[in-house]
């Protein structure tokens, strides 16, 4: 390691999630027909009427200039407005905190909540930047493995034993990011009894897929659905980028107990010190009046995903379990670890698999290896339907190239 480093610059691993997409893009514009399943990044476009919010935004006197650390008043009243409708529960604007994204959202809670040596409890799969946000709050993963014998979920049981004396955070993701997967409200409760026994433990209910689901609720089940009296410490977060396909406009934010999101303004001041301001407006027109046209996308979501299920299951050899929400499916490709490609290299692990796939067949996925859990892929359907069945179509070649 360099000698100008600091000890803390070897735990910022690159995203490898964003890395695999870099890649296909760069087989692509080589001139190969790459198809990606990697990045989870909505392939609609962003709504017109939240596009002429921005460019309204922009031509206004004054809009281009710095807003408040914790965003302007009219997007925190709207996010509190919105989320005490989904929740049940009164929030003000003086709960809400914006930022640059929900992901520096969660960097910020974990900065605001972590010190050197707590333990932060995460459900195995996660999302692969988690790990790596909480090592650099100076905080430690606590990892529970959640298989498919509890559908990818965190039970009562699990999470009991993975809460120890040094917990101080549970971060919790439904719908889930890698698997699709929606806690129920029986889930939750299961979930927040335990919780009621550790006083201590705050928890991060990641919600960034929860408009995204397709039993044909508004909003997904949440932990303070069945245990309200768990809100002096539950931060929830979420964000522009999936629901109303903003990923590039960087607005996420948090609602929650006051001195966690004064604590967190506190720590964007000091570092981005605040979210772009079009972007801040554009997204009051998206929480107002994005409901109409998010039905429409979670109706094709739906159709895509009941496509690609329909299309997997012609693959012999793979279990593609069934996704309730976001827009991911979680393959379970373990019976081919082990085999041979063509080429005569043993696949060993899901990343050496993921590596022979785009180079063999040009499609690229994720391996589960990212997200806590061997012998799954990750793929992505937020593509139009053509695309999808030609990337298992070369899928299938693929595993069935595959030699013992």
């Amino acid at each position: 390691m360099s000698k100008f480093l600091s000890k803390r610059s070897a735990l910022m691993k690159p995203s490898p999630i964003l890395m695999l997409a870099a890649k296909a893009n760069e087989l692509k514009a080589s001139g190969l027909d790459v198809i990606s399943l990697t990045v989870g990044e909505p392939d609609w476009e962003t709504f017109d009427h939240v596009k002429e919010a921005a460019i309204a935004a922009i031509r206004a006197p004054g809009k281009g200039k710095y807003t408040p650390s914790n965003g302007i008043p009219e997007l925190r009243s709207a996010i509190a407005a919105q989320v005490s409708e989904d929740l049940g529960l009164k929030y003000d604007a003086a709960d809400v905190t914006c930022s640059a994204g929900a992901k520096f959202v969660l960097f910020a809670a974990l900065q605001a909540l972590c010190d050197d040596g707590d333990e932060v409890v995460i459900q195995a799969p996660f999302w692969a930047s988690y790990t790596t946000m909480i090592e650099l709050a100076g905080a430690k993963p606590r990892i529970a493995i959640c298989g498919a014998s509890t559908d990818f979920k965190l039970t009562p049981q699990i999470l009991a034993k993975a809460i120890g004396p040094k917990t101080k955070v549970l971060l919790f993701n439904s719908p889930s990011n890698p698997t699709g997967k929606v806690y129920s409200r029986q889930d939750l409760e299961g979930v927040a009894a335990v919780l009621k026994d550790h006083p201590g433990v705050v928890v991060i209910s990641d919600d960034i897929y929860n408009r995204l689901i397709f039993d044909g609720s508004r909003v997904a089940p949440h932990i303070l659905h069945v245990a309200p009296e768990l809100r002096d410490r539950v931060l929830a977060l979420n964000g522009a980028s999936k629901s109303y396909a903003m990923t590039g406009w960087r607005l996420g934010w948090a609602v929650g107990p006051r001195e966690i999101i004064q604590a967190m303004t506190n720590y964007e001041s000091q570092s981005v010190s605040c979210a772009t301001s079009i972007s801040q407006y554009a997204v009051v027109d998206a929480v107002k009046n994005g409901d109409a046209e998010l039905k429409k996308v979670v109706v094709m979501l739906q159709q895509r995903r009941d496509f690609i299920m329909a299309e997997l299951a012609k693959v012999e050899g793979i279990q593609a379990h069934r996704p309730d929400g976001a827009f991911y499916v979680w393959m379970d490709v373990s019976k081919f670890l082990g085999r041979k490609t063509k080429a005569g290299k043993t696949l060993t692990n899901t990343g050496e698999m993921a590596a022979a796939l785009l180079e063999e067949q040009l499609v690229a996925v994720v391996p589960g290896v990212e997200f806590g859990l061997e012998g799954f892929f990750r793929l992505s359907y937020a593509l139009g339907n053509e695309k999808a069945k030609q990337a298992v179509d070369r899928m299938g070649a693929f595993f069935a190239s595959l030699v013992h």
